[in-house]
């Protein structure tokens, strides 16, 4: 939301904002801008009819006062995605959906564009280098959104992507997840169906092949939009390099993993219809090193990589631990696991996980019980841990000193560290920590 409002800042709108609570880097950022309130918390009486519109944050609660105060003067409310879409409805929309890889894949083709000189709007879910933020809104002809399918507000509970009505879609697979707001799998599939129908007509759909389910969903689907398959690429791995070959032309990548190479063939394919040509792409893509958090090295030396990866849901964590131990398959490969979205804490959701570690030659699964807390839920047991995952040598660990002796008793001579979680292992410094490893 800050990254919003500090484009649309640049753009010449007059912007105004507020939040019981500002954490870094927001708060410097907006500070920078002038657009940091002088005090935090909400403050009904600066809504006023003289306001063009609301946008809504996805965390603001129903009883939020300027929330309140905004419907009962009729101004118009939008959530981010709503808003997204009424500055670019003249512009081409490109939206990257599915339960994985949507960062990297946007990342991807957000990178080869700026490589070809071609001016653009995005909406992205990391920090990324090159770019000094994850939302742009101008007057580009194109935009490129990763599509979220988590819900748009409190007051439009639509999720996020089915708001965007892409030109060009591209859909990474479906693996259930958010349990929380699709309690079934097949309510969440049927978000998807959904964001198909989106898609403008005469427009174009990308959509993963090796994924069973979006297959058949998208067989089932009217012909009133180019569909187009994509698929692992072409490549070789060799010392623990990826070499990729795409229409007779070959880049070695600095990203690897059959995830990743899904992704790279995802991308261009959308490059391609963009207009943009193949040896552009191949020569740009060599230098794509990868979005915040995504099989993000950490650490290194001769013998030893340390990997931080945003990796939580099953599918997730499968493709990332595969993708480890298949580019050095001679090292050790230490997995760990922290548990920390309200899906990946519900017992009743473990038996997802089940064989996802098993490539892992010594895998550790990590929880608070502070997350636990903040998320009103009930105790996890580590038995209902282990029989989910159905490793029987797996290490389960729920407090944060006797993860870091855990850390401080393996060797990490000939082997690989894999750190995944979208939190932050109860407040350990993970990047100060991989480095102390490695000494």
């Amino acid at each position: 939301m800050h990254q919003l409002a500090i484009t649309l800042k640049k753009k010449g709108y007059i912007i105004t904002g507020s939040d019981d609570e500002i954490f870094e880097p927001a708060k410097t950022h907006l500070l920078s801008e002038n657009l940091l309130p002088p005090k935090e918390g909400w403050f009904p009486d600066k809504v006023h009819v003289g306001l063009d519109a609301v946008i809504l944050g996805m965390h603001a609660k129903q009883n939020n006062p300027e929330l309140i105060k905004a419907q009962e003067l009729g101004i118009k409310i939008y959530s981010f995605p709503e808003y997204i879409f009424k500055e670019s409805i003249l512009k081409k929309r490109v939206v990257v959906g599915g339960s994985h890889g949507k960062t990297t894949t946007t990342a991807m083709i957000m990178h080869i564009l700026k490589f070809a000189g071609i001016d653009f709007d995005y909406l992205v879910g990391a920090k990324l280098a090159g770019f000094s933020e994850s939302v742009r809104i101008s007057d580009a002809k194109i935009i490129i959104c990763e599509g979220d399918e988590y819900p748009a507000s409190v007051i439009e509970k639509r999720p996020k992507f089915h708001f965007l009505n892409p030109h060009i879609a591209i859909l990474t697979g479906i693996a259930w997840d958010h349990i929380n707001v699709f309690p079934t799998f097949e309510n969440y599939v049927e978000q998807f169906r959904i964001f198909i129908n989106k898609i403008e007509p005469d427009g174009c759909l990308i959509y993963n092949q090796t994924d069973q389910v979006l297959r058949k969903l998208i067989e089932a689907q009217d012909e009133s939009i180019k569909k187009i398959p994509y698929d692992i690429p072409q490549h070789t791995t060799k010392e623990g390099k990826t070499i990729v070959q795409l229409e007779g032309e070959q880049a070695e990548l600095m990203i690897f993993g059959d995830h990743n190479l899904l992704n790279l063939h995802a991308a261009w394919h959308v490059c391609m219809e963009l207009g943009i040509s193949n040896s552009i792409f191949v020569e740009a893509i060599k230098s794509f090193r990868g979005a915040s958090k995504r099989l993000e090295l950490l650490a290194a030396n001769e013998t030893t990589n340390v990997y931080r990866d945003f990796a939580h849901a099953p599918s997730k964590v499968k493709a990332t631990i595969d993708a480890v131990k298949k580019q050095f398959p001679q090292r050790k490969l230490i997995a760990v696991l922290e548990l920390h979205t309200y899906s990946s804490l519900n017992g009743q959701f473990m038996g997802e996980y089940r064989h996802v570690m098993d490539r892992a030659d010594q895998a550790l699964v990590f929880y608070s019980a502070h997350a636990l807390e903040l998320k009103q839920m009930p105790p996890l047991l580590k038995e209902k841990i282990i029989e989910g995952f159905d490793k029987m040598d797996l290490v389960v660990i729920n407090k944060k000193d006797d993860l870091i002796k855990w850390f401080a008793s393996q060797s990490y001579e000939n082997a690989n560290l894999l750190l995944m979680s979208s939190g932050d292992y109860d407040g350990i410094d993970i990047a100060t920590f991989a480095n102390k490893i490695l000494g």
